[in-house]
């Protein structure tokens, strides 16, 4: 396997080595018309080229429609139920986030995945015509997880305020319209689950909505699973 460019630490060491100022508010760069953030588009050729595994599994989703929950999931049936297995490390390194790119030591997603061994799951918040064509050459299986607007739309705008690299919302007056228009990292949430959905019979794209995950998640009882998705 090729060595990444960058050494791949843990988060917690790679963060401790970062200088002040070195994250920030980074502005919004288009990449085919979909605003990304800056790190990531000046990695787009790397991302765009990435070479998937067959036996990757890919969970994609826009931004705060239940990615972590999804992950957890899967990470868990992958490990046959076993809890204390799926504890083994952050979700971050378990699932490494497919496109995020930050400044040198912190590991890009890539970086990650290049040293993650099979079978890797994959997280994305790429829309469908992003995502690199591997996935689909090797066939790879895909969930995709959609939450209604509404939901989505609050979600997102509480997490902008916290989320120190993605640009300021503003107030929520000032913050919906940009969300409605789609200036907002990763685009507009219409053609996001538009565009997933058309494509979900094209491959093999389980297309999952996140209020049936709650509905399903109230009808269980600890007895009748040993996940639990808390």
């Amino acid at each position: 396997m090729e060595k990444p460019d960058v050494d791949v630490l843990k988060y917690s060491e790679a963060l401790g080595e970062v200088p002040d100022g070195t994250f920030y508010r980074f502005p919004l760069v288009p990449v085919r018309g979909v605003p990304l953030m800056q790190p990531i588009a000046e990695y787009w050729d790397k991302i765009e080229t990435f070479q998937a595994r067959p036996d990757d599994l890919l969970i994609a989703t826009y931004p705060k429609a239940g990615t972590t929950w999804m992950q957890e999931i899967v990470d868990c049936i992958m490990n046959d139920g076993d809890v204390e297995r799926s504890r083994r490390a952050p979700t971050h390194v378990r699932s490494p986030f497919l496109e995020i790119a930050s400044p040198p030591p912190v590991p890009s997603g890539i970086d990650q995945l290049e040293v993650t061994p099979s079978p890797r799951l994959v997280k994305t918040h790429l829309p469908y015509e992003l995502v690199p064509n591997s996935f689909w050459q090797q066939k790879c299986k895909t969930i995709y997880v959609a939450r209604n607007a509404k939901d989505n739309a609050v979600s997102y705008y509480f997490f902008d305020l916290m989320n120190k690299t993605q640009p300021h919302p503003g107030t929520w007056e000032e913050y919906l319209p940009k969300y409605i228009r789609g200036d907002v990292p990763w685009g507009s949430w219409f053609d996001h689950v538009l565009g997933w959905w058309n494509a979900r019979e094209k491959h093999n794209i389980l297309y999952v909505f996140y209020e049936d995950m709650k509905e399903v998640r109230t009808w269980l009882t600890p007895e009748r699973s040993s996940c639990k998705t808390s």
